[in-house]
């Protein structure tokens, strides 16, 4: 009897890049379809043909719409796949307007690079475009939570709830043969508890073996009052003339910092200030968010869904010409615009703009990858490239390492301690090398359970 093999084509030694192979003598899926994002050898790993047949794959199967998680996917539809895709039905309608944004950003890049002339190639490409992505949402597919699915003659699936960000599951795949039985589950990211919107992980007893995210294996969240490190924030830097700069995934931690904000209001203690919401994608999301307001906190937090992201003061950004007006604000803003690493997108922008600016604040709300803007300015960076211009870092950063949507170490440990029984093996993936590691003895020696590292392309018979 041959094994079932599983082989980790990304998020190994880094966060991103999300791509698991699951695949029998007759069968085979990906679980996953992430960009790699960050550094420069990430990155040139997206235009790479996958080390895997891809037109046997019977389907693939998303944890949740995160680009590092869904990006890939025009990529391998441009290429002839055209198989279900499978996710929940949150994670379907936020892939719908990420996916084509993703394409449309990358031509944009393309576009900009190639009037700027910054761009080694000649002329510059992007990875795919609106056009791909567009394609690839055909194949989507919505499945209902904690009901089997069969993907196969003996092989089924089931979606549970991760917490995270909307839509975001628990991919149980479950293999039973004649001689054997066993399931492996694919945790996605797995949200923290007590999140300001986010409900906590679904429980799981047990499992033969267990794919799971170590992003924060070496670090503990701050716990704090995320109402008051707002207030401060915002206060101190109006005392001085700024503007209050944060850049926010479009998905999720964008809808928190709204959330913040709109309590902050109900409370009297937000500045009567202009709040712009500077991203179509982000606009477009948070209509999604209201949308399955079933799927998260909203109403254990005393605000109706239709007003938990919408404080009075705040302008939502739709037209290019006005975002490009944001740069020469002479009064006192708040400017919430995407991507969240500062990888791409209109933030950009903004931080040629007032990162030289010493009155003004940089709010970095979430994981900055390596390589990317985000994590050089965290490390001390007294100037970081943008567009191939260098641009000086003179306004103050705060890092809200508190406002994540992942679970820190304890959070994790947390959630395994609810297994009635030990995986075979855990397989750590979703961190940089130093968080795998620390994650890795936090579980040995808390539950004494076997755990695994793998390597890039490593393959694993189960």
């Amino acid at each position: 009897m041959r094994p079932v093999k599983l082989q980790f084509l990304g998020a190994t030694g880094t966060v991103t890049g999300s791509k698991f192979h699951l695949s029998n003598q007759t069968n085979s899926w990906l679980v996953e379809c992430g960009l790699f994002q960050g550094l420069k050898e990430l990155r040139e790993r997206n235009w790479q043909i996958l080390p895997i047949d891809e037109k046997a794959l019977n389907g693939i199967i998303l944890t949740h719409a995160h680009i590092d998680h869904s990006g890939y996917l025009p990529v391998l539809t441009n290429r002839g796949y055209d198989r279900p895709i499978y996710a929940s039905e949150s994670t379907v309608e936020l892939c719908k307007i990420l996916l084509p944004d993703s394409g449309y950003l990358q031509e944009e890049d393309s576009r900009f690079a190639a009037k700027k002339g910054f761009s080694k190639h000649s002329p510059p490409l992007p990875l795919y475009t609106y056009a791909d992505a567009i394609n690839s949402l055909q194949y989507l597919k919505a499945l209902p939570d904690k009901e089997w699915f069969d993907l196969a003659d003996n092989v089924r699936m089931m979606l549970r709830p991760a917490g995270h960000i909307l839509g975001a599951r628990f991919i149980n795949v479950s293999v039973d043969e004649k001689k054997r039985h066993f399931n492996v589950l694919f945790a996605g990211d797995i949200g923290g508890y007590d999140a300001l919107i986010a409900v906590d992980p679904g429980q799981v007893k047990s499992v033969t073996y267990l794919v799971l995210e170590a992003t924060y294996g070496d670090r503990l969240h701050q716990e704090e009052d995320i109402l008051d490190r707002f207030e401060g924030i915002i206060n101190k830097t109006i005392d001085r003339g700024g503007k209050v700069i944060i850049p926010a995934f479009a998905v999720g931690r964008t809808q928190e910092v709204l959330y913040i904000l709109r309590k902050l209001e109900k409370q009297g203690r937000l500045p009567n200030i202009p709040i712009y919401l500077n991203s179509p994608l982000a606009i477009d999301a948070t209509g999604i968010y209201v949308k399955f307001m079933h799927e998260h906190n909203f109403f254990k937090n005393g605000l109706a869904p239709t007003e938990a992201f919408h404080p009075a003061r705040l302008k939502q950004v739709q037209d290019s010409e006005d975002s490009k007006h944001l740069n020469d604000l002479s009064e006192p803003a708040i400017i919430i615009s995407s991507s969240g690493m500062m990888t791409g997108g209109r933030i950009l922008h903004h931080l040629k703009a007032y990162l030289p600016d010493p009155r003004s604040t940089l709010v970095i709300t979430g994981f900055q990858a390596a390589g990317t803007r985000g994590r050089s300015i965290l490390d001390g960076a007294r100037a970081i490239k943008i567009h191939g211009v260098p641009v000086a870092v003179k306004a103050e950063v705060e890092f809200v390492e508190s406002l994540s949507a992942h679970g820190d170490w304890r959070d994790i440990i947390r959630w395994l301690k609810g297994f009635e029984s030990p995986p075979k093996m855990t397989f750590l993936v979703h961190a940089e090398p130093d968080s795998a590691a620390a994650m890795k003895q936090h579980i040995e020696e808390e539950l004494k359970w076997n755990v695994s590292i793998p390597k890039y392309l490593e393959k694993a018979d189960l």
